[in-house]
């Protein structure tokens, strides 16, 4: 989140709201929706603008209720296994949310048990930001992965001109919260910027950095409004990370990347349109050795890795997940959940759209936030 912008201190109660009767206006029952609003709320609290109730309501209109890709209401179906510790499950195009949330709970269970639980899902809808999943499971002292399938394919592989590959995230997390305060936390796409970001720009009246996007013609554009797709990040590193994804998701049932989120496309070719999550809890315990110099303990010894990656000079270094838990303390600070005067006139048109009392939203309402 920028210093140099302005915020408006926004009410949590009220963003909450709003985004659970938007849900509900679509169809939704109220777990999905609290769900739902739950985890915008979290993304914004923690300062990821590009994966907030904006996104995740323009998602839904585009791919999901508003087009078959996500049905409200749909049930769970958990598939017989004979591994157990892992769970595969169909979502029935249940929305991500719900299903994220629900999934990282037999995840935490299994890991208490065998060491390891895995969680995988097919027939799913895009869970929005996997970093809040992970960061859950680390403040309760759990390792956490998660990576998902994209909606769409959006993504350039290297060397090519066609865009074949979602931007396919990944989040890991690491429950550090006694070593620095917070959990450590791996949070991208692997594209160079997230379409989130790029909507984001385009609200803003912003431009992208070099070498992140491609316009139809196939030529780099820092341009928003012209970008057609996107180019993984770190050149072939970047690549071949997005494509884990990709083989993830064949894994466990997931079709085509050309047609994810195309659901006429897909059905008229007999393939699937969905997404694919994949979830991973390992208790900490089970991966020690027990045998830590100078009688330290687990958490001792990871306290001093950390101490030491950032000494010898390094005191300036970030450690990943600073900015999070940075920006959740600006919102602590700040009593509520900040957003721009763009996102805030969004927020009018869906109050508008759900009919409700749109001027509840009018900025006079919001004390802007200073530092």
């Amino acid at each position: 989140m920028s210093q140099e912008e302005s915020f408006y201190i926004v009410p949590s109660e009220q963003h909450d709201q709003l985004v659970r009767d938007a849900y509900i206006s679509r169809g939704f029952n109220a777990n999905e929706a609290n769900a739902a609003a739950s985890m915008c709320s979290n993304a914004s609290r923690h300062g990821i603008r590009t994966h907030n109730a904006l996104k995740a309501l323009h998602l839904d209109e585009l791919f999901g209720s508003g087009s078959g890709g996500c049905v409200p209401n749909a049930e769970i179906e958990v598939i017989e296994s004979k591994f157990k510790a892992v769970q595969t499950w169909n979502a029935n195009l249940k929305l991500g949310q719900a299903v994220a949330t629900e999934a990282m709970n037999p995840c935490m269970k299994l890991a208490d048990e065998y060491g390891v639980g895995v969680v995988a899902v097919d027939n799913a809808f895009h869970y929005l930001w996997g970093g809040g999943y992970v960061i859950d499971a680390a403040k309760k002292g759990y390792i956490a992965y998660t990576n998902c399938t994209s909606t769409l394919s959006e993504v350039v592989p290297f060397g090519g001109k066609y865009p074949t590959l979602g931007t396919n995230p990944h989040s890991w997390g690491f429950p550090t919260c006694d070593a620095v305060g917070y959990p450590i936390v791996l949070d991208w796409a692997t594209s160079t910027i997230a379409m989130g970001r790029v909507q984001q720009l385009k609200r803003e009246g912003k431009e992208l950095p070099p070498n992140a996007a491609i316009d139809a013609d196939g030529n780099m554009t820092t341009d928003p409004n012209k970008v057609a797709a996107l180019l993984p990040f770190g050149a072939h590193k970047g690549y071949g990370l997005c494509l884990l994804n990709e083989l993830y998701g064949a894994v466990i049932g997931g079709s085509l990347p050309t047609l994810r989120g195309r659901t006429d496309e897909a059905k008229a070719a007999g393939e699937k349109s969905t997404t694919a999550f994949y979830f991973q809890v390992i208790h900490p315990d089970a991966l020690s050795g027990q045998n830590f110099s100078k009688n330290r303990s687990q958490a001792e010894n990871i306290k001093s890795v950390i101490e030491d990656v950032l000494g010898h000079g390094n005191d300036k270094c970030m450690l990943p997940g600073t900015i999070e838990a940075n920006n959740a303390k600006r919102t602590e600070k700040a009593g509520g959940l900040l957003f721009s005067e763009a996102e805030i006139k969004e927020f009018v048109e869906l109050a508008t759209e759900c009919k409700l009392d749109a001027s509840a939203w009018s900025l006079n309402h919001f004390p802007l936030f200073t530092d």
